[in-house]
């Protein structure tokens, strides 16, 4: 498919990538069953249809986050009213048909359309039939839809089919550089990245974080409290950044320098229980991973503390 007549897009968040969001998922340019990136890399999801533009924690979401308009055009529609709310298997079927959460479609002419994904529940400062341009603001960057971290997800088509913004001639193929695609400001790829982070109770085995085993959602007050890391294609230097807080301020923080990364390899910290137990309530980790002062990657990860 040619992308003569393509619009030429901007970045469809008020962010700086590599500072304080970053590209988490690309189209997934497998036919199969498999996924992978336009690079052939590890960065995308079986049947993911658009670019995942990632906030690197939900304090940023509440702070308030632009999304906006990628290129000019007439919103086709919006929806709004939607919880922002993580999915969990208990609401999948809820949100079913409303996966991409609060919304908005615009047209851009010649049956070229953008679709912004997960917006704030209330954030939408658009409707049907507005005209915008380039850099006016759509909404806010939500948790709305099928989701369980702060991001917006850009959906590009043309007719009505999914285009790949880094290389929409051919949405199947993989691993040819391109000349920044549809993009006015082409961004820097690495195949670097995180899998997951999680908490357990003690240092688990890599085996264990492969395979989820070592996830703890609930734990007593007089356990352990450690948050792990599983990362792709680190490079020596690179850095990994945990940290933990629960309902009386931060626990711990603890910077990892990966001399000698691996395809692949996890790391964990943390702490044990004071002597008179964690405080009962929720806790929340982050994972980040730097190279320098650019964020690569970051995962969030939750578990409850009960009394």
């Amino acid at each position: 498919m040619a992308a003569a007549d393509a619009p030429r897009l901007a970045l469809p968040i008020d962010c700086t990538l590599g500072e304080d969001c970053y590209i988490e998922d690309y189209v997934d340019t497998d036919p199969g069953p498999g996924q992978r990136d336009y690079m052939c890399g590890l960065k995308s999801r079986d049947d993911h249809r658009g670019t995942d533009f990632m906030l690197p924690s939900f304090e940023a979401m509440h702070t308030g986050v632009n999304v906006i308009a990628a290129a000019p055009g007439t919103v086709a529609a919006t929806r709004d009213g939607m919880a922002d709310t993580p999915v969990t298997a208990a609401t999948r079927d809820a949100i079913r048909g409303r996966e991409c959460g609060n919304a908005v479609r615009v047209d851009h002419g010649d049956g070229w359309q953008t679709l912004y994904c997960h917006l704030k529940r209330g954030s939408i400062s658009v409707r049907q039939g507005d005209r915008v341009t380039t850099g006016d603001i759509l909404g806010q960057v939500g948790l709305s839809g099928l989701t369980n971290a702060p991001h917006v997800h850009l959906g590009v088509l043309k007719d009505g089919d999914i285009v790949d913004p880094f290389h929409p001639d051919d949405v199947t193929q993989c691993g040819q550089q391109t000349d920044g695609g549809l993009w006015q400001d082409p961004s820097d790829y690495t195949r670097s990245g995180l899998f997951t982070a999680g908490f357990s109770t003690a240092v688990p085995a890599f085996e264990a974080v492969q395979s989820g085993a070592a996830r703890v959602h609930e734990t007593p007050a007089d356990q352990p409290l450690v948050l792990y890391g599983h990362v792709f294609y680190a490079q020596p230097g690179d850095r990994l950044t945990l940290t933990a807080r629960g309902p009386e301020g931060e626990i711990f923080r603890h910077d990892i320098t990966l001399d000698a990364p691996k395809a692949q390899l996890f790391r964990a910290f943390g702490r044990k229980a004071p002597a008179t137990g964690w405080p009962a309530g929720a806790y929340r980790g982050y994972v980040r991973l730097m190279r320098g002062d650019t964020l690569l990657a970051a995962r969030h990860a939750e578990i409850t503390v009960t009394p």
